[in-house]
């Protein structure tokens, strides 16, 4: 028996191993291999089907005398009472009722059921209905008609009780009355849809004249495009083409505003089409394009095209296009005359019908709508209106005066002193030397240079003067853009190939020292190299090593230690021996490429030792320093020494490092490091050291 200390007051006072429930072990399968017979899922489902209980039903009841007829009507009702009496609002519940005392013959029970039912919810149409069928279909005409006088009297806004109603009297054959049903339906102005079925109702008896009546009314009643349409259509189908044409004129007298007046112009026009007068045809047409709003003419326009195609000529079919794009455009720049993409896709389409004035039209109301801004890049599409502008006067139109006109008008139109555009400058020098007035053309870039001096336009002007070979001119505007600029590198570069070109090189060597001496320079590289190359090419090396050492005294960059040691290299003999007096001999050759080789040397070791003392940590630029060495000291062939470079090579190992971001330690990554020669003795010699402190440390602490 278990202890006191072992139970458990929350469990009765049972122990713990006393209240598990202990299920049975699951049983191991030995034989896992598959059975002989398979079973599918189909099957399993098959067989549980089979075997499933059939559904108890309650037994059929059956009914032999009166006494038991009565007692389960008076079941029953009991039933649908008390039914009712819990949920009186429940139409389905009273229809159910009624259906029931209907099928046991008992038709006034029923009609009280359905009397009730209406006196808790009229406006249910869905009781209306069912009492109605009920009447119709055990054929109490009088009491159904009854049934849908009230009905439609109380809700006369429900379309599906007079057509109920008007069905009932038509299938009995009671013309009249289904015409005064329509009639008192008609008081109450219903929807289209009720007007056009009285019209069919009619017409299928043959009443046109009535039929005519009903549609007078029915478009007084909705004055309404596809009233009027119908109306129309109506009288065309029954040969009257005076009436049909009077009713759209009348619509169109009524309804030219519309908004879908659209709609009643192209049938106006396809019914006069139809009649084979494509003269009205064509006069609607145009009609309706000139009144109807653009954006809501997009059908008219395609029926237009597709009518002239069909009966106009060449000319009309192309004015049709070209009307229809050139509306479109009109509402487009209306709606936003600032969108200079519309403009210049309506200029495009009056170009290819080509008519002078419409395009001069065009252009004039385009180029009128100037940026509101004062900023360049509001003004950079506006500005190529201007330029198409001037180019159609003068190519197309072939009016010179107009298009100097248009430049001088554009020119006047920029604001120069917040910005300006070169283009424009340049087009109307050029049109000017086009028309042989090359005074012109000097004074609008003279203009140009004073008012909004730019690069391109020095450049073309400087271009311009030089294909005329007026060199001083050039010198001229070269001095004028170098005081614009003075920090322009291709400027500098330019003028001096010029006066070299003239063979004037102490100017040019008087140019490039100007440049360099500037205290600040756009791209000082170019500048540098172009005066080494200057210097190179008339054959000064010793004005070449004063330029090298002139530029690492301002820059100690790779690049710059490079260039400086393959100058040294490239050096040939018959370079060399060019300023000595007289051909020596080959001892005197040889001596020679040794002091070439010696020079090379002497620029590497420079280089290295900056490296290695003033920028220790560019590692990388030192390494590849040494590869390029090694390169020319290959290339000396017999008179190189590859050891030299050999022994301070570094090793390439590659580590890792952390990254550091805002938020913390971020993983590491890799790189490459390069560790020289005399850094690795620096390390051996601090394992020393730390070894002997280590050891000496020792030796006390042994001591003591």
């Amino acid at each position: 028996m278990a202890s006191a200390k072992d139970s458990d007051p929350s469990l009765g006072f049972l122990t713990r191993k006393e209240t598990e429930v202990k299920l049975p072990r699951p049983t191991r399968v030995k034989n896992k291999t598959p059975a002989p017979v398979q079973i599918t899922a189909e099957q399993i489902l098959r067989e549980a089907r089979e075997r499933q209980e059939a559904e108890i039903r309650p037994p059929k009841q059956k009914i032999t005398d009166p006494t038991e007829l009565a007692d389960y009507r008076l079941r029953k009702r009991k039933e649908f009472e008390d039914l009712i009496r819990r949920v009186r609002w429940n139409v389905s519940v009273w229809i159910k009722y009624a259906q029931w005392e209907e099928s046991q013959k008992d038709f006034n029970r029923a009609r009280s059921v359905w009397e009730r039912a209406l006196e808790v919810d009229y406006r249910n149409h869905t009781v209306w209905l069912k009492y109605a069928e009920v009447e119709m279909k055990n054929k109490f005409i009088n009491r159904a008609r009854n049934v849908w006088d009230r009905a439609v009297t109380l809700l006369p806004r429900v379309d599906q009780l007079w057509y109920k109603y008007i069905h009932m009297e038509e299938m009995l054959g009671n013309v009249a009355g289904a015409r005064q049903v329509f009639e008192r339906w008609m008081s109450w102005m219903p929807d289209q849809q009720g007007w056009l079925s009285y019209i069919k109702f009619e017409l299928r008896y043959n009443e046109i004249e009535r039929g005519r009546g009903i549609f007078e009314r029915f478009v007084q009643c909705h004055p309404k495009v596809s009233a009027w349409i119908r109306y129309a259509k109506f009288e065309m189908k029954n040969g009257e083409v005076n009436r049909a044409r009077n009713c759209y004129e009348r619509a169109v007298e009524k309804l030219a505003d519309d908004e879908e007046a659209e709609q009643l112009f192209v049938a106006f026009a396809e019914f006069e089409e139809r009649c084979k007068e494509s003269e009205r045809a064509r006069c609607i047409y145009k009609f309706a394009l000139d009144h109807i709003p653009k954006g809501r003419a997009e059908d008219l326009y395609r029926k237009f095209v597709a009518f002239e195609k069909q009966y106009g000529d060449k000319e009309g079919i192309e004015d049709a296009i070209v009307g229809k794009r050139r509306f479109q455009y009109e509402e487009e720049v209306r709606k936003n005359p600032l969108n200079y993409d519309s403009w210049f896709d309506y200029i495009r389409l009056e170009e290819s019908v080509g008519r002078n004035e419409r395009i001069r039209e065009v252009y004039e109301r385009a180029i009128a709508n100037v940026p509101p801004a004062e900023e360049k890049r509001y003004w950079q599409r506006y500005i190529y209106l201007w330029i198409n502008y001037a180019l159609f006067e003068e190519l197309d139109a072939e009016d010179m005066e107009r298009t100097r006109e248009v430049y001088r008008e554009c020119l006047k139109l920029i604001p120069h002193e917040k910005f300006s555009f070169a283009k424009i400058w340049l087009l109307a020098a050029q049109f000017e030397i086009r028309q042989k007035n090359l005074k012109g053309a000097r004074q609008i870039l003279g203009n140009a240079i004073g008012k909004a001096p730019k690069d391109k336009i020095f450049k073309k002007y400087i271009e311009i003067e030089l294909q005329l070979g007026i060199i001083e001119r050039c010198r001229k505007l070269y001095e004028k853009y170098l005081e614009w600029s003075p920090e322009n590198c291709y400027a500098w570069t330019k003028y001096a190939e010029l006066e070299r070109s003239l063979s004037e090189t102490e100017r040019a060597r008087a140019l490039y020292e100007l440049a360099t001496a500037q205290p600040a320079l756009d791209m000082p590289e170019l500048l540098w190299k172009a005066y080494i190359d200057f210097e190179i090419s008339e054959g000064e090396y010793e004005r070449t090593r004063q330029l090298y050492e002139r530029l690492l005294d301002r820059t100690k960059h790779l690049k710059v230690w490079i260039s400086y040691a393959k100058f040294e290299a490239s050096l040939t003999m018959e370079e060399k021996v060019s300023d000595l007096q007289e051909e020596s001999d080959q001892d005197s050759i040889s001596e020679q490429k040794q002091q070439c080789v010696q020079h090379t040397r002497r620029v590497f070791e420079k280089a290295v030792n900056y490296y290695r003392t003033s920028a220790p940590e560019l590692k990388e630029e030192r390494s590849m320093l040494l590869e390029e060495w090694l390169n020319v000291e290959s290339s000396f062939g017999s008179l190189g020494d590859v050891s030299l470079v050999q022994n301070k090579l570094p090793k390439k190992l590659k580590r890792r490092r952390q990254i550091v971001s805002e938020d913390g330690p971020a993983g590491y990554e890799e790189y490459y490091d390069y560790l020289f020669p005399e850094e690795t003795q620096t390390t051996n010699l601090k394992i020393l050291e730390a070894a002997y402190k280590w050891k000496k440390q020792k030796v006390v602490s042994d001591e003591d």
